[in-house]
This record gives C-alpha cells, structure tokens and sequence, in this order.
C-alpha cells in the first residue's frame, strides 16, 4: 500500500485508543521492534536496539542511537491517541417506551450534534473473569448497532432557528434494541459472544461509542480526505511512518515516539502526557545502554529536542474571521507551526527555526498558527510534557476542518509532508 492507502487503514482499525496502540505494537513488531515488559530486570541496550513498551492505549517505542544518550540526547516526537467521544456507562441500559438505549459520558469536547443519526458501533477494553484472576480483551463491534435519533422537525419547530441542543444525560443515549423485557442487556450478550465468555465473566469495560463510516478520500480532485479521529491519529500515524523510515545513521540521536491516551480530558493519568511514565522509561534507557552514562537524564534532556504533534485549525471557507489575518493554515499547504505567547503550545522561536529547516530538508512546505488575540487558545500535549522533562519544544500540526466532529477532514497531502519533516528529525537533522 502507497502512504496514504497505509493512513486509510489506519484510521479504520483504531476505533479506540486501546485499538490505536495495539495496532502500533503491531506495525512495530513487523518492523523488528521488541515489546518490552517494563518489570523486567534492566537489559544491556546497544546502538540500533529497537523496543516498544504499552500500557492500555498508550505507547513508547525507540530506537537506540549510535552515541550515548547522555552524549547525544533524544529525538522525541509526542502525539496523543484518544480523540473525543462517547463513553458507554458501566450499567448502561435504560429501558423507555420499548427501546434498549445506552447511557452514555461525553469524553473530551465532543461536537455533540455530529454524532446523531449516524450508524454507530461499539469499541474498546473488556475485562473478563480468567480462572481466579482477570484478563483484557480487545473488542470492536463493527457493525451497526447503535443510533442516537433526532426528534423530528414537525415537533421540534425551532430546531434550524435555534440549533440542535442536547442534553447529555437525556439526549445522548444511544438506540441499542427494541425490547419491553424490563430486564434486558443485549449489550452483555453482544459483548460475551464476541469474546466466546459466559455474560456473567463480564466484570467491567472502557467501551465507546464510533462512527462507522470508512475514512474516505473525498473531493473534485482527491484532495480530501475525511474520517473519524484525525484528531490525533493522524499525527500518531505519521510519527509511525517516520520512526520506521528513518536510517537511525551515524548522526541520529536515539530516537524516541511517545502515543499517549486521556489528552483530551487533561492528560492526568499513569500513562498521560502528565505523569512521571516518559521519564522514567527515558531515564532507564539512559541506564542500559552501554558507555558514559555520566549525568544521566539530565544531562540528555538538556541536548534533546521534542516535536508534540497535534492537529491544526485549517481556516474555515465561511468563518475566515475566526483566525487571525497573517496565521491562516489551509488544507495541502504543508504542516502547522503553532505558537501562543502563553505556552499553550511549546513553540518559541529556536524551535520553530529548526521545524521549518526539517520541512525545508523534505521537500516540504510549512505554515504558521497563532490565536486570534481576543480568543481563548487550546493546547496539547507539547507544554505538558516539556514541564515535567525540562526539554525544548516545538508543537506542529497538519491543518484540518471539523475538528472534535464525528467525521473530520483534512488534505491528502499534508501526510506525506509531515511524515517526510519527522524523519529528517528522527535522523538527527537540527
């Protein structure tokens, strides 16, 4: 498959974050990369060692470079694998007027009215009764089980004057069956069956909710390319194709791509972009690989460099006011440098220079994103990690439209343009 063909698939495989990890491993495992079980007893990690450690929808791989880390420092690109959604409540059936409905949570800044009236499957963790013990299983329902109908225009007249409004506990749950057996759990039957477990070994989940439309290259000129979770697959999977692309030469650093889950509801988790996970697993690499490892972390972090990679706001064709006039990303331009004077992203100016020199050495054209300055700016998980490593920092972006929808949309070409500037990192290029 071509590059764009690989993001396709993708993005169709990772209906979760769990699913977006584990196709990771996968991809790396294909390419030599070792699973790393990190309570292990520390292991000798020569130049060229490639490994991988995950816990649930995150991941950390690297590559060992060919000088010391404590020399050398590292080459980390950071991207995030959750995008919005909705999360199925543990006790989830609520039985009304005939209908099975899932109560649902909002996870992150859901664009709520996108995902009504859409074909709906189930995705995500399942753990399971295993003898005396436990274990988690991946689960993907792809097929249409579930809808979150509208309430017709004859009843709800205002609605195209208005908007759509929904309330999340009343509006939001999700059609699953029709039944009047008051004790009915289709759900658990569903969930059992897929697994070939007993319903009553089903001892608790992390399942969402995820539109099942395909991604899809759209437009008069294939220029588009609209999908579920572009919002932060998109970036996940280029670091992927860059980590594996790149020669990990004389030159290169050792090289490193953090895919970290809950960075849309904070990041405050044992394996988000806020915990202590990254140090730790950089501080052991500094530890096994042979040769001076005088200073340590610290002295690594000081010579290293992060790339956050987080999508960008495109300028939308009917709200060109919504931007600011000098910083306007459009779609096939190349990818986003993104700064805020109050480190909403990590970006100050040695690291824009240098982001711009990568797109520069790729081939590749490069934009810039700065906040209107009368409207609050977002961040990612770029300034996160930068505060708890003490590492420099430059957060870029591909552009997109749509962004926290149900359905996203981006260009066909900006792909390659990022993953092209992120090897030329990943090979030691500063």
């Amino acid at each position: 498959m071509d590059l764009l063909d690989r993001f396709r698939a993708w993005l169709d495989v990772s209906p979760t974050s769990f699913h977006a990890a584990a196709e990771a491993a996968r991809l790396l495992e294909a390419a030599g990369y070792v699973e790393v079980d990190e309570r292990a007893a520390p292991e000798r990690r020569v130049a060229g060692t490639r490994g991988f450690v995950r816990r649930a929808g995150s991941l950390v791989a690297f590559r060992v470079g060919a000088t010391h880390p404590a020399a050398a420092g590292f080459g980390i690109v950071a991207a995030h694998t959750d995008s919005p959604n909705l999360r199925i409540k543990p006790r989830p059936h609520l039985r009304e007027h005939g209908y099975v409905r899932l109560g649902v949570e909002v996870y992150g800044g859901v664009q709520q009215a996108t995902w009504v009236d859409r074909d709906l499957g189930i995705a995500g963790r399942v753990v399971v009764r295993d003898g005396q013990g436990q274990r988690a299983a991946l689960v993907n329902l792809r097929q249409p089980l579930c809808r979150i109908p509208t309430l017709a225009i004859h009843l709800n007249r205002g609605v195209n004057d208005d908007g759509l409004k929904l309330n999340a506990q009343k509006d939001l749950p999700a059609i699953l069956a029709q039944s009047d057996d008051k004790t009915a759990e289709p759900l658990r039957g569903l969930l059992a069956a897929a697994l070939a477990v007993e319903p009553a070994d089903l001892l608790a989940w992390d399942l969402s909710l995820y539109d099942l439309t395909p991604a899809t290259v759209s437009g008069a000129g294939g220029e588009f390319l609209a999908s579920a979770r572009l919002d932060n697959l998109a970036s996940c999977h280029a670091g992927l194709e860059a980590l594996l692309a790149s020669d990990g030469g004389e030159a290169a650093p050792t090289a490193v791509l953090a895919l970290f889950d809950h960075e849309e509801i904070g990041s405050t988790s044992e394996r988000g972009a806020q915990s202590a996970w990254l140090g730790h697993l950089l501080e052991r690499l500094v530890l096994d690989v042979p040769g001076d490892a005088a200073g340590g972390l610290p002295r690594a972090l000081a010579q290293s460099w992060l790339v956050s990679a987080d999508m960008a706001h495109a300028v939308h064709p009917a709200f060109g006011d919504k931007h600011d006039g000098e910083h306007m990303p459009k779609l096939n331009a190349g990818p986003v440098v993104k700064q805020n004077a109050s480190h909403r992203y990590g970006t100050e100016a040695e690291g824009a220079a240098m982001f711009q020199r990568l797109c520069e050495a790729a081939g590749a054209p490069s934009q810039w994103f700065v906040n209107r300055a009368d409207l609050a700016c977002g961040s990612t998980v770029g300034p996160l990690v930068a505060a708890q490593l003490a590492v420099r920092t430059v957060d870029v972006g591909n552009p997109m439209l749509s962004m926290h929808s149900a359905r996203e949309t981006c260009g066909t070409r900006d792909h390659a343009h990022m993953v092209g500037a992120m090897a030329k990192f990943f090979g030691g290029m500063r």
